[in-house]
């Protein structure tokens, strides 16, 4: 390829050209870029050569009493938090002894603001609630449920006398179902100290305040938080996992699962004892080697429990097993199901 083709096919600047001062044409050119009228000045004689010039600098902006010479600079403002109510410019009036009547004045007229008040309660609330999700380990999605769940009850009138760790608890609870992250009330008690009476109160007074919004037309999105009933299938594959079965016995016994809840054989009873007794019937069938002792110390159902509704399955064995599981040979057909005294 020629030289000519290639100067032809070149679209970017041409960096022979340098931009001087008309007047006094100095070489090297002395120009001021003058960002506060946004002037490209000559310094030698004054002349404006181009106006309108835009600042490419960064918005680095600081507003400590060293402004000229902070080594600490920091942005205009952190984003915008949803949750909270104010224009959240986190701007802070202090004064001191030496400061002038007019900045107590001002400290004061602040201090009595409810917008910040109101602010500064909820981003209290929301840090506790985020501490103590992350002690258990629940994603940030449950986090973002919790808090919204929290801002929409939190001030209601059917919740005065509660105390805010258990409405946050019943948040959390809320939250983890919103998210398909099944949890227990006893394991919402064991992170939040809330006694499981005062969380289960709590949770249908916050479930019954969302489903009234749910019907009013300026409510604050209510329709995002779902209080859907948590049952033994969201439960079974996370208590397997703790157990350390395979696949075989966790899909076995989500299927157990299923067809308990058509049948209703144990109805009445609760999702995390259901949940132990299908555990217990499908390892029994697989031939594992896993005793109600510890399931009873990973689920938190005592042994008489798991025995005596796993006597109700063991009733119900055929109607409640695939029959596949008998044709492959996986369990045997005359296989008993065992059933402790």
């Amino acid at each position: 390829m020629s030289t000519a083709a290639v100067e032809d096919s070149f679209t970017g600047p041409n960096l022979n050209i340098t931009l001087t001062c008309p007047d006094c044409k100095t070489y090297p050119p002395q120009l001021i870029e003058a960002y506060a009228s946004g002037d490209l000045i000559c310094s030698q004689c004054g002349l404006v050569i181009c106006d309108r010039i835009i600042d490419t600098r960064s918005e680095w902006r600081t507003f400590s009493n060293d402004d000229q010479n902070g080594g600490d600079p920091s942005r205009v403002g952190d984003a915008s938090n949803p949750l909270l109510d104010g224009d959240q410019l986190q701007t802070l009036i202090s004064f001191d002894k030496k400061d002038s009547r007019a900045s107590r004045e001002l400290n004061r007229a602040q201090s009595k603001s409810l917008v910040d008040k109101k602010d500064n309660q909820l981003a209290a609330a929301f840090s506790k609630i985020s501490q103590m999700c992350e002690t258990y380990a629940l994603p940030k999605i449950v986090q973002d449920a919790a808090k919204e769940v929290y801002k929409l009850s939190y001030e209601e009138k059917p919740l005065k006398g509660k105390s805010q760790e258990a409405i946050m608890a019943a948040a959390i609870f809320i939250g983890c179902r919103k998210a398909n992250v099944a949890r227990t009330f006893k394991e919402i008690w064991v992170l939040t100290k809330v006694p499981k009476k005062e969380i289960g109160k709590t949770f249908k007074l916050i479930k019954k305040i969302i489903e009234e919004k749910g019907h009013s037309s300026n409510s604050t999105n209510p329709e995002s938080i779902q209080t859907t009933q948590t049952t033994a299938e969201d439960l079974i594959r996370r208590f397997c996992s703790r157990l350390g079965l395979n696949n075989q016995v966790t899909n076995a016994a989500e299927y157990i699962a299923r067809r308990v809840k058509e049948l209703g054989v144990l109805g009445g009873r609760s999702p995390i004892t259901i949940t132990a007794a299908v555990i217990y019937m499908a390892a029994t069938l697989f031939e594992s080697d896993l005793n109600p002792t510890r399931i009873s110390y990973s689920t938190g159902v005592s042994e008489g429990t798991i025995k005596t509704s796993y006597k109700l399955l063991a009733a119900k064995k055929k109607e409640l097993i695939d029959p596949y599981w008998i044709t492959s040979g996986k369990v045997k057909e005359n296989a008993t199901v065992k059933t402790e005294k």
